[in-house]
């Protein structure tokens, strides 16, 4: 009995089973819905699957860079408890994960699991031991793969990972100047969480709601009940230039000399280099950002088995 990529994702739903997994199990029963799910608990995933459905919000956020292949990776891995995040398996995993990453170059998520790790497996595959060995759910959320001079940093024991890239010359790039200049960049994205590069990375439609933010303040202050449109105008351009040093990271003021912003750090810092650079994209992960975190605990988890 054929069966369709439509197939396999009902299969998925189904059974919170891996994607090349529901695939091998329908080859292997003809296309049989019914056949396949026996398939996949034959196997042994069925327990793989029913972890599947937990909240899995903590984890680890990691970054790394391999200076050698001038390939950087930041990628976030969720575990349900902070206990088994810290464990040397998950950490392990985390790792290997991040290095197929760099590898193998993959697309998206899924196209990660199909990729090899080594002895024979996929990195699906690899997942499922490891779900079934520390004995939770574990999900690789997202990544972000950057090719050239890239630093990696990781704060909180991985609370945090943020991974920066730069544009440089032969003469920095490489060099000590360029991955001090960006682990101390890197350390800025990870305290202050700046949204935008620069002002020109900011949307036009943001801008222009907070104009109208900014103009409708000063009309509802008094003390500017009497000032013409023209002036208000150019009230608003200093204001807009306020907003720009919070959320633009090289006009942030660099915390570690309030007296220059990041994009002149970075202009020093090449000139350390001998050479020129520019920090042209970065990313932030944080562990959990966004997702439901888990809301039972181990006490009413033992209660529950009790019962």
């Amino acid at each position: 009995m054929a069966f369709t990529s439509k197939d396999v994702m009902a299969l998925r739903e189904k059974t919170g089973v891996g994607m090349m997994d529901c695939k091998k199990a329908l080859q292997e029963s003809d296309g049989d819905m019914d056949k396949a799910i026996d398939y996949l608990r034959e196997k042994g995933l069925a327990k793989q699957a029913k972890k599947a459905s937990r909240i899995a919000a903590e984890g680890m956020a990691y970054a790394t860079v391999d200076y050698d292949k001038k390939v950087g990776v930041v990628v976030e891995v969720n575990a349900e408890t902070d206990f088994a995040a810290k464990s040397d398996k998950f950490i392990e995993f985390v790792q290997q994960v991040a290095k197929v990453i760099i590898d193998a170059n993959p697309t998206d998520v899924d196209a990660l699991m199909a990729c090899d790790a080594g002895n024979g497996q996929t990195l699906a595959d690899v997942l499922r031991d490891k779900v079934m060995v520390i004995g939770e759910n574990l999900s690789v959320r997202r990544f972000t793969r950057y090719e050239g001079d890239c630093v990696a940093y990781v704060h909180g024991g991985g609370r945090i990972g943020v991974l920066v890239k730069f544009e440089a010359d032969a003469a920095a790039s490489g060099s000590e100047a360029l991955i001090e200049c960006g682990k101390d960049v890197a350390m800025q994205i990870a305290a202050l969480n700046a949204p935008y590069l620069s002002e020109a990375t900011v949307p036009a439609e943001v801008v222009e709601h907070e104009k109208e933010v900014q103009l409708a303040l000063m009309k509802n202050d008094p003390k500017n009940a009497n000032k013409p449109e023209n002036i208000l105008e150019k009230m608003i351009i200093g204001k807009m230039r306020k907003y720009f040093e919070e959320v633009c990271l090289l006009n942030q003021a660099f915390v570690k000399d309030g007296g220059i912003n990041v994009a002149q750090y970075i202009d020093q810092q090449a000139k350390v280099a001998g050479g020129s650079m520019a920090l042209v994209d970065f990313v932030r992960y944080e562990k959990g950002e966004g997702m439901q975190k888990r809301e039972d605990d181990f006490a009413s988890e033992v209660a529950s088995m009790v019962k």
